[in-house]
């Protein structure tokens, strides 16, 4: 016994087995994190559907389609801004028509002899000039401010749009009748005096509220074309010149103002200053 004193002294080592995988580590947080930013986006998209027309949904779509090119109006260059080079006499537009020294553009996207680029800068800013000057006109009097409490004006692609509409108190024109009343005659002479100023044609559009479907007779289309009628009158008495006039049109009750199409404020006449183009 004592030959073993020198025995090294045996250790006995137990592990513990975990029945399972264990530990992934951080992968899970990276697809949490995918998933996540697909329904941001996810919810965004509908968001977008559900909060713009139809207008500014195909502009979105216009703007992240590849086949349309960065710039409309290309120049002689090959770059992908359309940016001139050197080479540009021998280089050919990728949209429209382009010009170099030799070669003039007739189209109206470029800016040789035929263009209207500056004719349509022109009409923008006789455009932009009009339209403070009808808002100038609230400050005359206390009077024409009462009455530009019925115009609301926006510019289109169309041009110009004076719309004078029904306030509460004041009606512009007789009730269910194209009767006007002195608050419109006052408008319409005001807005010939302001439209003097430029030679673009003018066109005048209808519109009135939606009435019963009870009615034997619906008199929403003579109505709001009477009234169209009426404003192209005082328009030519108060000195616009009657080849001036483009149009006349009764849009009846088809387009209303508010979401209540029975209210009045959908009673109202636009006087659209057109575009030299339209």
């Amino acid at each position: 016994m004592a030959g073993n004193g020198n025995a090294a002294p045996i250790i006995i080592k137990r592990k513990k087995v975990i029945a399972g995988g264990g530990h992934h580590g951080g992968a899970w947080k990276v697809a949490y994190a995918d998933f996540v930013t697909a329904m941001m986006a996810f919810f965004l998209l509908m968001w977008l559907l559900g909060a713009t027309t139809e207008k500014q949904r195909k502009g979105i779509a216009d703007y992240f389609n590849p086949t349309i090119p960065i710039n409309r109006v290309s120049g002689g260059g090959n770059g992908a801004f359309g940016g001139d080079s050197i080479f540009s006499d021998n280089s050919f537009a990728f949209n429209g028509t382009g010009q170099s020294a030799t070669t003039q553009g007739t189209d109206s996207k470029a800016g040789g002899e035929g263009g209207s680029g500056e004719g349509k800068s022109t009409d923008q800013e006789n455009i932009s000039k009009l339209q403070s000057a009808l808002a100038g006109r609230g400050g005359e009097s206390a009077t024409m401010k009462s009455l530009m409490s019925h115009v609301v004006t926006r510019v289109t692609d169309e041009g110009l749009v004076v719309e004078l509409f029904d306030t509460e108190t004041a009606p512009l024109f007789d009730a269910d009748t194209a009767q006007p009343t002195a608050d419109v005659t006052a408008l319409v002479k005001m807005i010939s005096e302001v439209f003097a100023a430029s030679p673009n044609r003018i066109a005048v559009e209808g519109y009135v509220k939606s009435y019963p479907v009870m009615l034997v007779k619906n008199p929403t289309w003579a109505l709001s074309t009477d009234r169209a009628q009426v404003v192209r009158q005082l328009l030519e008495g108060a000195g616009t010149q009657k080849d001036r006039i483009a149009r006349v049109v009764g849009h009846a009750d088809r387009k209303p103002a508010t979401a209540d199409p029975t209210a009045g404020r959908n009673n109202r006449v636009e006087i659209i200053l057109l575009r030299n183009d339209r």
